[in-house]
Parts: structure tokens; C-alpha cells; sequence
């Protein structure tokens, strides 16, 4: 079984917020990943000896990749993926998973399919206006359920969802997915912490960014030297920064970053603060990879109590949680971990041992090439 190749689907190859799908496939060493999907995007750098898609970017293939989706019809795809002889079928996403039903159906492999977020939690109304995707998840979903050998959670909270929507408790599990604990190590001889509040993550409702921005308002009334930096891009960031013009007087929106970029940041910040919400379609995180690649950095973390953020944020050992849109609770939680230089450090050194007790990819990929046997064996999992 060692060095079998096994595919790692997602439709989309790979957006740029999905490093966790390379770190974790790149990871394994007792299997070899291939990349599947849909089509390639802009966003992630993958083997090409190792990367195959249905739609190869030319207007006959946006027809294959219809098609696909639809039908599940691709016989040169599937021939190609055939001669790899591969043992498993790893779908990230639940949308992705109902997606390569047809490509598990032809290889008559096990599948594994990992729930990430909004797969798991949103409305069956937002999924039929959503995309072609996310209506074909709809109609093959109890199929999905059936057919699929394993369920995986990457929280507590994601598990508990897919368990509340019909999915076989017996297949399901949780498995959170780590970050590599060597590329997130502060550089203590370059460090200098700075008056800086840190924002990482798409400008999308789900990400409560509104929440934080209002909060740092009320923060910057008492500390006018605190600045607050967001690092990311996405569909609502016009209108935040027409609401950070007008309330705050120190901020930065720095737009997409890469890697190296964040790194830098988490660096010369002060905390971190991630004020997720459920929004209205639903949409929750699962575990957001932020939130532990900062407290593997030292850095504090100031969050909601919301989803599986507290798997990963323990409160009052490792950061503050609040509840979703509390602003003054996000407001006392910053200025008290400003504020007070002994309870940043022990936040700081207990998040990095948290981290690493449970969080590292290196451990975590291992568990999971564990997973990947247990299936190919047929053993039960618990």
C-alpha cells in the first residue's frame, strides 16, 4: 500500500486561500497525490506532472466541464486517471465530493470526503441559487451519503452539522489540519512588536470584519496609537473601507498577501482578531488555518465563540472569545490584552504549545495517512 497514488479532488485547482490542500497533500509520505478537478484557476502553484482537470482552458473544454458536472461524462479524463491506478479518492469540500461521484463510481475506489465550512452549514435555498456545484450537491447528496466511505469534520462542530443533516454518524469523524509548526516560527532576533491590531481573511459576511472595525472605533478612543491592518480582499471591501474611513483614524487594507507577506505581519503585530459570524446563507467556518498559524507564531488571538474557532482558541488560556457581533466584547478583549504585558506573554507561550501539541501538519498528516488505511483496509474507525 505504500507510495499508491490517491487523488485529491476539488473542482476548482487550487484558489489561493487553499494552501491547507497543498500543505496537506504535499505532506504525505505514504501516498503519492495527484490533483483533480473541474478546471485550473489563478491562485495556487501545483506539479504539473501531478495536475489533471476536465475543462483544459479552451472553449471546447468549458463544454467538458459542463458536461461533466451535469452527466459526469468525460471519457478522456477518466481514461487518463484510470492508467494512475489509484487506491482512494480524497474530495475536499462536500460540493466537490458529490462532484466526483461519478469519477468514484468509474474507478470503484473508496472515497474521503473532508467538510470545510460553508459546505457544511449553508441553506438548502442559498445552494439552489448559488451555482451549477452547489445544485448538483443538492440532488446527489443522499447518493453522496451512501456512496462515500468516510466523512470527515475538520471540527467538532462541522462533524456535529454534517450529523445533524443525515449523514451516517458511524462515517463520521474529525480531523482537523494542522500547519506546518517549522514555516510558522516567529524570528524572536527580527521581532518588534508594534501598536498593531492584525485582520487576515476574505472581506466576505461570514468573516465579521464590519464587527472588528467597529470595535476598533471604540479602541482608538482610548489608544489612539493602535492601528488596525486587514490583510485580505474580497466582495464586501469597498463598503468596508467607506465604514473604516469614517470611524477610524489609523488602519491599512493591504489587499492579498502572499504567505511571506502575513508571516511579516503576525511578526510586528500585537494580537490577531478573527470576528467570525454566521451569516444569513448559513455560511459558518469550519476552523480558520489563521487562527492557528498566528498562535504558532506567538501571537494572541482575540476571537467569536463561533463554530470551530474554540477547538483551536481556548479562552483565557490562549486568547478571548466573544460572541458573534459583540463589539464592546471585542473592544475590552483587545485593550485588555494590550494592556496588560504579563497575560500577552502567557496567552502568547501557551498558544504555541497548543499548537503543537495539537495542530501540527507534520502529526496530523500522519493521523490522517493512518485514516487513508484504515479505509483501504475496511477497518472500522471511530
Amino acid at each position: 500500500m505504500s507510495n499508491s497514488n490517491i487523488i485529491v479532488f476539488n473542482g476548482r485547482l487550487l484558489s489561493a486561500s487553499e494552501t491547507f490542500i497543498r500543505a496537506q497533500g504535499e505532506g504525505l509520505q505514504k501516498f503519492t497525490p495527484y490533483y483533480v478537478g473541474a478546471r485550473r484557476v489563478r491562485g495556487l502553484s501545483l506539479p504539473p506532472e501531478r495536475t489533471l482537470v476536465v475543462n483544459q482552458g479552451s472553449a471546447p473544454g468549458v463544454v467538458e466541464e459542463v458536461l461533466f458536472k451535469i452527466y459526469g461524462f468525460a471519457p478522456k479524463f477518466y481514461k487518463k486517471i484510470q492508467k494512475l491506478n489509484p487506491v482512494l479518492i480524497h474530495a475536499h469540500f462536500g460540493v466537490c465530493g458529490a462532484l466526483a461521484l461519478p469519477l468514484k463510481a468509474k474507478l470503484n475506489v473508496p472515497m474521503v470526503v473532508t467538510f470545510h465550512g460553508l459546505d457544511a452549514t449553508m441553506t438548502d435555498s442559498y445552494a439552489r441559487k448559488n451555482s451549477l456545484s452547489t445544485r448538483i450537491y443538492l440532488k446527489r447528496r443522499e447518493a453522496l451519503k451512501c456512496e462515500a466511505t468516510l466523512f470527515i469534520g475538520v471540527s467538532e462542530f462541522i462533524k456535529q452539522r454534517l450529523i445533524a443533516q443525515g449523514f451516517p454518524s458511524e462515517k463520521v469523524i474529525t480531523h482537523a489540519l494542522g500547519v506546518d509548526i517549522e514555516q510558522f516560527q516567529s524570528e524572536p532576533a527580527k521581532l518588534s512588536r508594534q501598536p498593531i491590531v492584525l485582520f487576515v481573511g476574505r472581506f466576505s459576511e461570514k468573516k465579521g470584519c464590519e464587527y472588528l472595525i467597529r470595535a476598533m472605533a471604540e479602541v482608538q478612543k482610548v489608544a489612539t496609537e493602535i492601528e488596525l491592518i486587514l490583510i485580505g480582499d474580497g466582495e464586501l471591501r469597498p463598503e468596508l473601507e467607506v465604514l473604516a474611513s469614517k470611524l477610524l483614524c489609523r488602519y491599512q487594507f493591504l489587499g492579498f498577501q502572499p504567505q511571506s507577506v502575513v508571516k511579516s505581519w503576525m511578526d510586528r503585530s500585537m494580537l490577531l482578531v478573527v470576528p467570525s459570524v454566521t451569516a444569513a446563507n448559513g455560511d459558518s467556518e469550519g476552523l480558520p488555518t489563521v487562527v492557528v498559524e498566528a498562535q504558532a507564531m506567538g501571537l494572541p488571538v482575540v476571537a467569536s465563540n463561533h463554530a470551530g474557532i474554540p477547538q483551536a482558541v481556548i479562552h483565557g488560556e490562549t486568547g478571548f472569545l466573544t460572541a458573534e457581533r459583540d463589539i464592546a466584547g471585542l473592544a475590552e478583549s483587545i485593550l485588555r490584552l494590550l494592556e496588560d504585558p504579563e497575560l500577552w506573554q502567557r496567552f502568547s507561550l501557551n498558544g504555541k504549545e497548543h499548537v503543537q501539541k495539537n495542530f501540527n501538519l507534520e502529526k496530523q498528516t500522519r493521523i490522517l495517512e493512518n485514516i487513508y488505511e484504515s479505509v483501504l483496509e475496511n477497518k472500522a474507525l471511530k
